[in-house]
């Protein structure tokens, strides 16, 4: 549950592994790290996101490297965030004294988050002091694969053997003399650390305070745009932050996650890279961000989409940061993977599949643009125009689907329901603005695909619209999602019965789903998974908008409370233990926090 001033908790390791809710998140709008609550930093992909890790110990505790500050003989610790902020503070109990960590990628002084500029320095900062008591420090800098040293402007360059493309330099304002060494400190001493992989600061000062506090600062500015009134408002503050920590400030995009290959279940083979931007997630994104004054950073995602799709010139279902393809998926067979869950993988095999959601998700993503100011060039409306017209013809073909099957495509209702989606924004946009197109045609196949949607995939036996278009009474989570995207009213009978159906057959445990079951819609994988986190938070924005507040409430406060003592979700959490499961931290679970309590607060406030 998410603490604002937690207690001190044992620093539990299985196998070598923290268990993900023992981590927090860094960032600075370029990539991200993963602070562990024993000190360590096991995640770390510098320059980028999508960068080979520096550290990846992570997914292989004995050869992947991290770095780690912690005293010797570590007995218990604490996070927590500085207020608004993404600096992390950790503080470590050993049998002889206490030391705060406090660690940040830091920002440019006098940052600006809310432009779409660089404000990076390309540096992490590891400050620690000593609370109490005496302890000796041990702090250990390994890059995945080792590394060799020669001393450099008062610090140390680093050659790390894997990434011979990147300029290392640590500095202190202790001497460095290795990679590996301990410090006897006592109360009220310090040990500051910087890691830079940008240009060398050579006759810079080194301030390790200065740059800390002037990142916070940075964090504070952006959050005074932050608005919001409603449930759980210090988790949907932080929710709010987190995403931020997801976002790519220069382009726009927005990483689902900034990790790869963390397992879902743990031993299992769902271990995927997440560390690439879907478009599904743009519309999601945008509506939570936007209605809690980030409408700066929705707009951005929105031009991204729309950039990265002119460019491509066929609609994908992710791109990498800059609007590229992503990267062919291949599996690392020197690391073990997260608690020895192999294999490894870097890059997405699905990248190219056929799911025809997409075509929805960029014509949403253009008429939201549209609708913020945005303009509409012809070369753009002539694209969106063509998207329109496949979107047509595509809901009748297979695809793998919202869930990226790697089984045989079957036409799902979820991809028929964004193929409407697409023809009801071309018609939308067409009249709103006046374009030429077969503005007509789309209105009349929108409303034609809607009535066919409610009465072909409606069971009768099973009371229920059904995964698949075709019927047959089998579920599928991405239902919940058809009111959300416009195209069935969430008080229609036939989705309040699906909700229930979705609620009961769906159900996990104390208020969790599974996105399927693996029984009766097989996806082409062995084993079985978690529960969904963001199903979960569809289901308390149906509740909401069929006026079931008193559950939805319930639901969505049992939600809340399974976050980490960050304010942290992952993609998926073992129902039968509440561990989590799968890549870490998950922007869906956040945009979930943030959006189920907008619709919630708003529901609330029209009962008063």
């Amino acid at each position: 549950m998410f603490d604002l001033d937690p207690a001190f908790r044992p620093v539990r390791l299985r196998g070598g592994y923290l268990p993900l809710e023992d981590l927090g998140l860094i960032g600075d709008g370029a990539t991200a790290a993963l602070v562990g609550l024993d000190g360590s930093i096991p995640w770390m992909c510098i320059p980028r996101f999508d960068s080979e890790p520096l550290f990846c110990g992570l997914l292989d505790h004995a050869h992947g490297g991290h770095f780690t500050v912690a005293p010797e003989d570590l007995v218990e610790a604490r996070q927590r965030y500085e207020p608004d902020t993404g600096v992390l503070t950790t503080e470590l109990r050993s049998a002889t004294g206490v030391v705060r960590i406090t660690d940040a990628l830091v920002l440019r002084s006098g940052a600006d988050l809310t432009d779409d500029a660089p404000v990076a320095r390309a540096e992490l900062v590891r400050s620690a002091v000593v609370l109490s008591g005496n302890v000796r420090l041990r702090a250990d800098v390994m890059p995945r694969g080792g590394g060799q040293v020669r001393a450099l402007f008062s610090g140390l360059e680093i050659q790390a053997a894997r990434r011979p493309d990147l300029r290392l330099h640590l500095r202190s304002n202790r001497p460095l003399t290795a990679l590996c060494d301990t410090h006897d400190l006592g109360q009220g001493d310090r040990l500051d650390l910087v890691l830079s992989w940008g240009r060398f600061h050579r006759h810079h000062r080194f301030d390790a305070e200065a740059m800390l506090r002037g990142t916070a600062e940075a964090w504070r500015r952006w959050m005074t745009h932050f608005s919001y009134r409603g449930p759980e408002e210090s988790l949907v503050r932080r929710a709010a932050i987190t995403l931020k920590m997801c976002d790519d400030w220069v382009n726009g995009a927005l990483v689902a996650a900034p990790t790869s290959s963390l397992p879902a279940p743990v031993g299992g083979i769902r271990n995927w890279d997440y560390r690439y931007a879907w478009i599904r997630d743009a519309a999601f994104a945008v509506f939570a961000l936007r209605r809690i004054g980030f409408g700066g950073e929705a707009d951005a995602f929105l031009g991204w989409v729309l950039d990265a799709f002119e460019q491509s010139g066929r609609p994908r279902i992710m791109y990498n940061l800059g609007g590229s393809p992503v990267p062919d998926e291949v599996e690392d067979f020197e690391l073990e993977g997260y608690r020895r869950s192999a294999p490894v993988r870097w890059g997405n095999g699905a990248a190219d599949q056929r799911q025809h959601d997409v075509y929805g998700e960029i014509l949403d993503c253009a008429d939201q643009w549209l609708r913020s100011g945005g303009e509409l060039q012809p070369p753009l409306w002539a694209d969106l125009a063509g998207l329109a017209d496949a979107a047509g013809q595509a809901w009748r073909q297979p695809d793998q689907g919202i869930w990226e099957v790697r089984s045989e495509g079957r036409v799902f209702t979820y991809s028929a329901g964004m193929c409407q989606v697409a023809l009801n924004r071309a018609a939308a946009i067409g009249e709103r603005l006046g374009l030429s197109g077969r503005i007509a045609a789309w209105r009349a196949q929108a409303d034609k695909l809607r009535r066919l949607i409610l009465d072909q995939s409606w069971d009768e036996d099973a009371q229920t619209l059904s995964e698949y278009l075709h019927g047959g009474g089998s579920l599928d989570a991405s239902l919940l999602a058809l009111p959300l995207r416009r195209v069935i009213p969430a008080d229609h009978p036939r989705m309040v019965a699906t909700t229930t159906a979705i609620a009961e057959r769906l159900s996990a445990g104390g208020g969790l789903l599974y996105r399927y079951l693996h029984d009766q819609s097989p996806d082409g994988l062995a084993g079985g998974e978690g529960a969904f986190v963001l199903c979960s938070f569809w289901l308390v924005d149906n509740l909401i908008a069929q006026g079931r507040i008193e559950e939805a409430e319930e639901l969505y406060a049992s939600l809340c409370a399974r976050a980490n003592p960050l304010g942290l979700l992952s993609e998926q959490i073992d129902p039968s233990t509440g561990e989590f499961m799968g890549n870490f931290p998950q922007a869906f679970s956040h945009i979930g926090i943030i959006a189920s309590g907008v619709n919630m607060a708003r529901a609330k406030a029209g009962a008063a």
